[in-house]
């Protein structure tokens, strides 16, 4: 049978249960929920069943948390579903499960994968969730040192009609990041090579200006352009990112929680919140490898996480009171608040 894991939304999805004497996580039903958290829970039923309508799925539910077991009793309950579990022929079992129940796996930064780092830094497609804008600029006969150029129409990494392309997005997603990069300039050689393009081969470590030199090949050949577009868009989706600020921040971020994985089972919870507040500077005082305000939320976020059952006491109220403070002032000192952050205070 199939098993189809389905992650609900993270805090949208959960909001707060009733205080003491109301129902516990187990009893509460559909109508215990705001209204439009009810709306998004029978949206999100009727999109199942239209999926296993046309899979021909006769589903059997099973639910890891208390939300997950609300969309799952209703998906049980749902007319529609009754009908079509009557009469369909393939089976599946259905796996619900509450994602804040490992928040650790949502806010960490997950090995050396480069279609996870292309998804996180590059800005996302107008209307997609999924999809993300890579600047063609590079393309073209266009000077600007703009990033966010809208003359060019961006590409995207859904390259559906060029088997190169979805042969090289299969490696960014399966392959180590030195494995897939030298794949993206193994890919943009013979695609060169069969357009008769001079091209130089290179061994060695490759880097996104080497990339770039041989993007710089096809520009002027329409042809060329016209016949590689696919794969050319994803190579250009690696370059940018390999060159983003941001991509130097996820291997800190990576480090820094392997760190933490080690460490934990040795320290008490005080002490690495001790580590932690060296690291957090107000503005004016950060550079472009310091973490940001958001940023020590996602790590105290995985640190909680992770950490397992904590030692309450005196110890801890104060190094958790030291955090406060200097993420408040942090957060206080900010000229400009993010949309997260404005959406939190």
């Amino acid at each position: 049978s199939a098993e189809l894991c389905l992650l609900p939304a993270l805090a949208a999805l959960l909001p707060p249960l009733p205080g003491p004497g109301g129902p516990g996580p187990a009893e509460v039903g559909l109508g215990a929920l705001p209204a439009e958290l009810r709306a998004a829970v029978r949206a999100l039923v009727g999109d199942l069943d239209s999926l296993f309508t046309a899979l021909g799925l006769r589903e059997e539910s099973f639910a890891v948390g208390a939300l997950s077991r609300l969309v799952a009793a209703e998906l049980a309950s749902y007319a529609s579903a009754r009908n079509r579990r009557r009469t369909a022929t393939n089976k599946a079992s259905v796996i619900f499960v509450d994602r804040t129940l490992d928040l650790a796996g949502a806010v960490g930064h997950h090995g050396d994968n480069l279609a996870e780092k292309i998804l996180s830094v590059l800005p996302k497609l107008p209307g997609h969730k999924t999809d993300v804008m890579v600047n063609m600029v590079e393309l073209t006969a266009l000077q600007t040192t703009d990033e966010t150029c809208s003359i060019v129409a961006p590409g995207c990494l859904a390259q559906p009609n060029d088997p190169a392309a979805k042969a090289l997005w299969e490696s960014f997603m399966n392959l180590k990041q030195k494995e897939a990069v030298m794949e993206a300039r193994r890919h943009l050689v013979e695609a060169a090579s069969r357009e008769n393009l001079p091209i130089k081969m290179s061994m060695g470590r490759v880097t996104p200006e080497q990339l770039s030199s041989y993007i710089q090949l096809f520009r002027n050949n329409l042809k060329a352009l016209e016949n590689h577009c696919g794969l050319l868009q994803l190579v250009l989706a690696t370059v940018q990112t390999l060159k983003h600020p941001q991509t130097s921040k996820w291997d800190n971020f990576l480090a820094f929680e392997r760190l933490l994985l080690q460490t934990i089972g040795e320290s008490e919870m005080p002490s690495v919140l001790k580590q932690l507040l060296p690291m957090i500077k107000s503005y004016d005082k950060r550079t472009k490898d310091d973490y940001a305000c958001e940023d020590f939320l996602v790590l105290l976020v995985y640190i909680y996480s992770v950490v397992g059952e904590i030692k309450c006491g005196k110890e801890l109220d104060t190094a958790e009171e030291e955090v406060k403070t200097a993420l408040v002032k942090a957060i206080c000192d900010e000229p400009k608040l993010s949309p997260l952050l404005q959406k939190i205070t």
